[in-house]
C-alpha cells in the first residue's frame, strides 16, 4: 500500500513539474531570448521487500534549457555584423545627399558662374551683367559652404550616436557583471539557474550590436566578455567601461577608450570587428574625412585658378588696378597631437606651418607628419598610405611645408589638411561689381597695311610670368619654316629691343611656348592666315571699359584640367581634371560606396536572419510539439491521480473490514 502511494505521488509530481516547464515554455514562446526548458526525469532507486525489489516511480533530477553554445555566438556574431553594414549603409545614405547631381550640384554652380562671363565678355562696361557675375560667384561659394556645413553636421552626429552607444555599452556590461555575481553564487547547488544564463546570453547579443565581443567562460560559471582584440570589458562581478573623448589631432573627430583601474586605452577601429560603434568610428576616419578632402579639394581649387585668373587682368576701378580675389580659400590646417611637447604656458614647443604653393597640385588628401628620431621627418598622405621624408621647406602636393617655431622633436607628429577646411570656409569676398577683371593688360591690333588675312581673336595673361614691363611689343610675321612646311616664322620684340624667334601654325597662341623658349606669361590668339612682313601691335592697356581680353580667359577656366594634377619624377605634371569631371568622379566615388554598403548590409542582414533562425530552432519553444507534449504529460498526471485513487480505494476497503 505504502509504495503504492509513493509511486503515484512522485509519478504526479514529476508530470505536475513537466506541465508546469510546458507551461512556462509556452508562455514565453514570444519571449526574446528565452530558452526552451525541460525537466529531466530519473527512475527512483526501487524498494527491498521480501518478494524483491519494488519500484519507487520517477524523480526529478533538474530542470535544464536547450542551448547550442555554437549556434549562439554565431548568430550574436552575424548580428554584430550586421549591425555595423547597417549603421555604415545608413550613414553613406546621408553623405551621399551632399554630392546632389543635375542642377542642384556644385559642377553645375560652377559652369553657371564660369557662363556668366560670356555676358561680361560681350558687355565689359555693363554693371548689370557684372553684378549676374558676381550673383553665380555668390552661390558657387553658398553651396561649398553648404556642403561642408553638411559634413560637420554628420561629424556632430557621429559624436552624438558614439555617446549614446557608450551610454547603452556601459549599462550592458554592469548588466552582465550583475548577472555573474548572481550565477555565480548558485555554483554548488546541482542546478542550472537558467533564466539568468537566457538573460545573460540576450545581454551579450544586446552588446554584440554595439561593438562586436568575443565571451570565455570561467570556473565560476561566469563569462568574460572581451572587445577590440583581446580588451577586458566584463571579467566575473567586474565591468569596465568606455569613454568618448577628443581625437588627440582634431578635436572635433572622437575616439573611444576602454577605461580600467584609472587606465584609459583608446581603441582603434581596426580592431574592433562589428557593431555600431565600429561602423561610427570608419565612417568618421575614412569616409567622411575623404569626402571633406574632395570637397576641400575642388573648392581650393576653382576658388585659387578664378582668383588668380582676375588677378592678372585689370578691373574698372580709376585708375585701373589689378583684380582683387573673387573667393576665399582657407589656408592648411595643420594639427598637432596632444602629446606634443608644450611649453610652460600650454602652447606648443615645436610646431609646423603649411602654405598652398600650387593649387592644381593638391590632392583629396590628409596628411601625418612625424618624427621617428631627431632630424628625421616622414610625411604620409593618408589617402594611399604613400611615405615620403621631407626637410624644412619642402614643396609636397602643391603645398609647403614650414617648421616653425622650432622643428619637431622626435616622436611629435602633427595632422596637416591642406583641403580639409577649404570647402565650409569658402566665400565670395569681392563684392564691387568693378573688381571684376576682365580687360586683359595688353591690347593687340593688326596693322593696316597687312596684306594677309590675319585678325586678332584674343589676348590675356596666363600666369606669373607675365610683366606689362614688356609692352609695347611688335609681333612681325616672315615665311615659312623650313623645318614645317605648316608653320611661319616670326618675330616678337619687346619694349627693351629683345628680339624673340618662334615658329606660328595655325590655333597656336603666341607668347606662351615654353618648349620654344618663349614664356611670356600671355598668350595671342589669331584668326586668319599671315603674310610674309604682317604686323601686330601689342601695347599696355588703356580703355578697359572695352577691353574683354581677361573675361575671355574666364570662359577656358572650365575646359581646363587643373584639378587634382600629380608631379611627376621628371619634373612634369599629370593632366589633372576639369571641375564638372572632378566633381562627377567624387559623385561616382560616393555612389559606389553607397552601393557597396547597401549590398553588405542586405548580404550580412540575410545572414544574420540565418543564424538567428538556425539557433531559434533549437533553443526556441515549437508550440505544436509542446501541445504534443502537454497532451502526453497530462496523460501521465491522469494516470498517477488513478493510482493514487486506487491506493485510496484499497485503504479504505482495508480499514472497513479492520473495523468489523
Amino acid at each position: 500500500m505504502a509504495g503504492l502511494l509513493t509511486l503515484g505521488a512522485r509519478a504526479m509530481f514529476a508530470n505536475q513539474a513537466a506541465l508546469q516547464t510546458i507551461g512556462q515554455n509556452i508562455a514565453n514562446a514570444n519571449t526574446p531570448g528565452y530558452s526552451r526548458q525541460s525537466v529531466v526525469l530519473t527512475t527512483s532507486p526501487g524498494q527491498y521487500t521480501g518478494a524483491g525489489f519494488f519500484g519507487k516511480g520517477v524523480d526529478v533530477q533538474t530542470v535544464v534549457r536547450s542551448h547550442n553554445e555554437f549556434l549562439t555566438k554565431e548568430a550574436a556574431s552575424s548580428k554584430a555584423t550586421a549591425t555595423a553594414d547597417a549603421t555604415r549603409a545608413e550613414q553613406l545614405a546621408r553623405m551621399e545627399k551632399i554630392f546632389p547631381p543635375g542642377t542642384d550640384g556644385l559642377g553645375y554652380a560652377a559652369s553657371q558662374f564660369l557662363n556668366s562671363m560670356v555676358d561680361v565678355t560681350s558687355r565689359p562696361n555693363d554693371p548689370s551683367a557684372r553684378q549676374v557675375a558676381l550673383g553665380r560667384a555668390n552661390e558657387l561659394a553658398v553651396r561649398f559652404s553648404n556642403a561642408g556645413q553638411q559634413i560637420t553636421d554628420l561629424q556632430s552626429g557621429i559624436v552624438s550616436d558614439l555617446k549614446a552607444n557608450v551610454v547603452v555599452v556601459n549599462q550592458l556590461a554592469q548588466q552582465i557583471a550583475n548577472i555573474n555575481d548572481q550565477i555565480s553564487k548558485t555554483r554548488g547547488s546541482g542546478h542550472t539557474p537558467n533564466d539568468l544564463l537566457d538573460q545573460r546570453e540576450k545581454l551579450i547579443s544586446q552588446l554584440g550590436e554595439h561593438v562586436a565581443v568575443t565571451t570565455l567562460p570561467a570556473d565560476d560559471d561566469t563569462v568574460g566578455v572581451f572587445i577590440g582584440g583581446g580588451q577586458r570589458l566584463v571579467l566575473g562581478n567586474q565591468a569596465s567601461t568606455l569613454q568618448v573623448s577628443a581625437d588627440a589631432y582634431d578635436p572635433s573627430r572622437a575616439v573611444v577608450s576602454l577605461s580600467e583601474g584609472g587606465i584609459t586605452r583608446p581603441l582603434d577601429e581596426s580592431v574592433l570587428t562589428g557593431g555600431s560603434i565600429t561602423a561610427l568610428l570608419s565612417f568618421q576616419n575614412k569616409d567622411l574625412q575623404d569626402a571633406k578632402n574632395m570637397l576641400g579639394q575642388l573648392a581650393a581649387a576653382i576658388g585659387t585658378r578664378v582668383n588668380e585668373q582676375n588677378a592678372l587682368g585689370l578691373d574698372l576701378s580709376n585708375p585701373p588696378g589689378q583684380g582683387a580675389a573673387i573667393f576665399k580659400v582657407a589656408p592648411p590646417n595643420v594639427l598637432p597631437a596632444a602629446t606634443n611637447q608644450r611649453t610652460p604656458g600650454g602652447g606648443f614647443t615645436n610646431g609646423v606651418a603649411a602654405t598652398i604653393v600650387d593649387a592644381s597640385q593638391l590632392q583629396a588628401s590628409g596628411y601625418k607628419l612625424t618624427s621617428p628620431t631627431a632630424g628625421t621627418y616622414e610625411l604620409t598622405r593618408l589617402s594611399d598610405g604613400l611615405v615620403r621624408t621631407v626637410n624644412d621647406g619642402d614643396t609636397i602636393d602643391g603645398f609647403k611645408i614650414q617648421f616653425t617655431p622650432a622643428p619637431p622633436a622626435a616622436g611629435e607628429s602633427f595632422l596637416i589638411e591642406p583641403v580639409g577646411s577649404a570647402a565650409v570656409n569658402m566665400k565670395r569676398v569681392l563684392d564691387n561689381p568693378n573688381g571684376i577683371a576682365a580687360a586683359s593688360p595688353l591690347t593687340a591690333s593688326a596693322s593696316v597695311t597687312n596684306t594677309g588675312t590675319l585678325s586678332v581673336d584674343s589676348l590675356y595673361a596666363v600666369n606669373q610670368n607675365f610683366s606689362a614691363a614688356n609692352a609695347p611689343m611688335t609681333l612681325q610675321f616672315g615665311g615659312p619654316d623650313p623645318a614645317n612646311a605648316n608653320s611661319v616664322l616670326y618675330t616678337l620684340t619687346l619694349a627693351n629691343g629683345t628680339v624673340l624667334n618662334g615658329s606660328w601654325s595655325a590655333g597656336q597662341p603666341i607668347g606662351n611656348q615654353p618648349a620654344a623658349g618663349i614664356d611670356l606669361g600671355f598668350e595671342l590668339r589669331t584668326n586668319g592666315v599671315p603674310r610674309n612682313g604682317d604686323k601686330i601691335s601689342i601695347d599696355p592697356t588703356i580703355y578697359t571699359a572695352t577691353n574683354n581680353g581677361n573675361a575671355k580667359a574666364f570662359l577656358n577656366i572650365q575646359a581646363e584640367t587643373f584639378v587634382g594634377r600629380q608631379l611627376l619624377a621628371g619634373g612634369g605634371t599629370t593632366q589633372g581634371s576639369t571641375i564638372n569631371d572632378a566633381y562627377a568622379a567624387a559623385m561616382s566615388d560616393v555612389g559606389a560606396r553607397v552601393q557597396s554598403a547597401n549590398y553588405l548590409s542586405d548580404v550580412s542582414t540575410s545572414v544574420a536572419g540565418d543564424a538567428e533562425t538556425n539557433r531559434a530552432g533549437q533553443a526556441g519553444v515549437n508550440l505544436d510539439e509542446e501541445a504534443s507534449r502537454l497532451m502526453q504529460f497530462q496523460q501521465g498526471y491522469q494516470a498517477a491521480a488513478k493510482v493514487l485513487q486506487t491506493a485510496q480505494t484499497l485503504f479504505d476497503e482495508l480499514m472497513r473490514i479492520a473495523q468489523r
